[in-house]
């Protein structure tokens, strides 16, 4: 599969993008090397192949849940101008 210079002018107009005339022969030949690459991807064999999220076959390890830090509540409240029951209070900006 190729594409022309007309076709990269028509994805850059929907990509909201300004292409050169002097950059189009090398986008052009660019955009071509990629879809060759994917047409090589789409040879290779993989019937049987079962898909897998890491080659690894790695699990994240998790830590604890644990409390690392106390209540600040109060103290971080205490510079706002309104507060009540630990919410901040703010003026109704949507009626």
């Amino acid at each position: 599969m190729s594409v022309s210079g007309d076709t990269i002018q028509e994805i850059a107009q929907l990509a909201r993008l300004r292409v050169e005339d002097d950059e189009l022969p090398k986008l052009t030949s660019s955009f071509n090397a990629i879809l060759d690459l994917f047409e090589q991807l789409q040879a290779a064999p993989t019937d049987g192949v079962e898909p897998m999220a890491n080659p690894l076959d790695a699990s994240q390890t998790l830590r604890d849940d644990v409390v690392s830090e106390t209540n600040q509540r109060e103290a971080l409240q205490a510079s706002a101008p309104l507060t009540e029951d630990g919410l901040y209070l703010v003026p109704r900006v949507v009626d």
